[in-house]
């Protein structure tokens, strides 16, 4: 089996001594995985970072074995936020979060385009208000809707923390989340966002599955205290 396609480097581990074992999320296959050999070498390492977008040639004899990937760099994407490390945290929250929660082989092209959409907002400086509403259609594309326009309403303060309850549950949600207005949004309420789309994240696939959430998506809620 051999085909081609451009994708996001959700995660890699060291493979015998110059070999590494990668996932990529891909376009048209999904997250797929496979072996880079001379992963460890300076050349390719260098580029074989997380969050990155690769194009990858894939090639395997026996679709029940772990394939082989030659890799190319798309786009240097972590590099751009070493220094920052909010938005770092976040890139590895995302590859995290997907990497755990995506199956093997399945396309999933909706989460492809809002991921690449994502990573273009990241210079903005609302960009953690993109994030949580990745977070929303994540949800919903892994199969349940939170549907927060039911909750809609005209009189709504800015900054409002509203209890309200889903699938019988019930969360603290921010009123910029339902109203979806993104003008003067504290600190306590983006945590709040964070803290809600955690907690929906570990009720509908983390907890029922006995997954470990990341430890990077709660450095990320962290820090805005």
């Amino acid at each position: 089996m051999n085909w081609q396609d451009e994708g996001f480097l959700l995660s890699k581990r060291k493979f015998r001594e110059n070999a590494n074992i990668i996932n990529v999320f891909t376009n048209t296959f999904g997250k797929v995985s496979g072996i880079v050999y001379g992963g460890n070498s300076r050349k390719i390492r260098n580029y074989l970072q997380i969050s990155n977008k690769i194009f990858i040639f894939y090639n395997s004899k026996n679709e029940n074995k772990l394939g082989y990937f030659k890799t190319e760099l798309v786009e240097a994407i972590s590099p751009r936020y070493f220094n920052d490390k909010k938005r770092t945290t976040a890139l590895l929250s995302i590859t995290a979060i997907l990497n755990i929660l995506l199956p093997e082989s399945q396309p999933y092209k909706n989460i492809y385009s809002s991921l690449g959409n994502l990573i273009n907002n990241f210079y903005n400086n609302k960009w953690i208000i993109s994030y949580i509403n990745w977070e929303l259609n994540l949800i919903k594309e892994l199969g349940f809707d939170t549907d927060l326009t039911k909750f809609k309403k005209n009189d709504l303060k800015n900054d409002q923390i509203l209890n309200l309850e889903i699938d019988g549950i019930k969360y603290q949600i921010p009123s910029f989340l339902i109203n979806d207005d993104n003008e003067s949004i504290s600190n306590n309420s983006i945590k709040k966002a964070l803290n809600f789309t955690r907690s929906m994240m570990l009720n509908k696939f983390f907890l029922p599955n006995n997954l470990v959430f990341p430890k990077s998506r709660v450095l990320l809620e962290n820090y805005f205290n």
